[in-house]
């Protein structure tokens, strides 16, 4: 999607998008994105006795993890079935719904906040950054982390590359929103967290490779699982959908191992001190 970005509009359309798909999501990428909690907790230097803010937290993969380590997590995203779907899985901890643009929480209410792969859904980064330092206290450090160059995540970049190559384009009813790989660039990364006042700001990268059984299995996956994507596929004349599959098995062909898709995945983590 491109052009001027509604914010508001932008918002509306991720929180319905995020409402419809939670447990796709759950069923398809939480194995995929819950591989860099960790990773993203350790950025965020979150041990025992931290009070730590998964934001845009999904189905609590990073909260649940920082509850294991011995910290106080709380988890915010912005659809309410998502939030459910967090709490069922993760009884004890505390979620609510919550806007990362607008963060119902008090000022330095927090010694780390983290936020594992809300980049790409946001239509107003800085604030965002911005409220997302607020909530942090003094001292404290605040973690993202986001998808790498689509060339490089091809579970994300197949479906990409398929579009790119059968010629769709956005149709006029979609809101448009930033770029989804806007801050895969390390300049952009560090830009975003220091222009919130943030200082020591490192990016790390994680890679790694993903399995799936098959491409209908990813094709099916990214579709019943994403909001930008499956919105832009499902969108087009059903010859431009022939199309676009057409051009998605082909590519993922490439990726074929045995028994499955083998499939590189590269994360960029970025992380400051308040």
């Amino acid at each position: 999607m491109t052009g001027p970005v509604d914010i508001a509009a932008f918002t509306r359309f991720e929180q319905d998008g995020w409402s419809r798909v939670p447990e796709g999501y759950h069923r398809f990428f939480g194995p995929l994105t819950g591989r860099v909690a960790d990773a993203l907790l350790d950025a965020a230097a979150v041990t025992a006795g931290t009070r730590v803010l998964d934001v845009a937290a999904g189905p609590g993969y990073v909260a649940g993890r920082a509850a294991a380590r011995g910290a106080t997590a709380v988890g915010v995203d912005i659809a309410e079935p998502i939030v459910e779907l967090a709490t069922r899985l993760h009884p004890g901890l505390e979620f609510r719904c919550g806007d990362a643009q607008d963060l119902p929480f008090a000022d330095a209410s927090f010694t780390a906040v983290v936020a594992n792969f809300l980049l790409p859904h946001l239509g107003d980064h800085r604030r965002a950054a911005a409220e997302m330092t607020r909530v942090l206290a003094p001292g404290a450090r605040l973690a993202v982390s986001t998808w790498d160059v689509p060339e490089r995540v091809a579970v994300l970049g197949v479906v990409v590359a398929a579009v790119s190559e059968a010629g769709a384009t956005p149709p006029g009813h979609l809101p448009s929103g930033p770029p989804f790989f806007a801050y895969s660039c390390d300049d952009a990364l560090v830009g975003l967290l220091r222009g919130a006042g943030l200082g020591e700001v490192d990016v790390r990268q994680l890679s790694f490779t993903h399995h799936i059984a098959s491409a209908d299995e990813l094709w099916n996956g990214v579709l019943g699982g994403t909001v930008r994507t499956s919105a832009l596929v499902a969108s087009q004349p059903r010859r431009m959908q022939r199309r676009i599959r057409a051009a998605f098995d082909r590519l993922a062909g490439a990726y074929t191992v045995g028994d499955g898709l083998q499939l590189p995945v590269s994360v960029k983590i970025a992380v400051g001190r308040r």
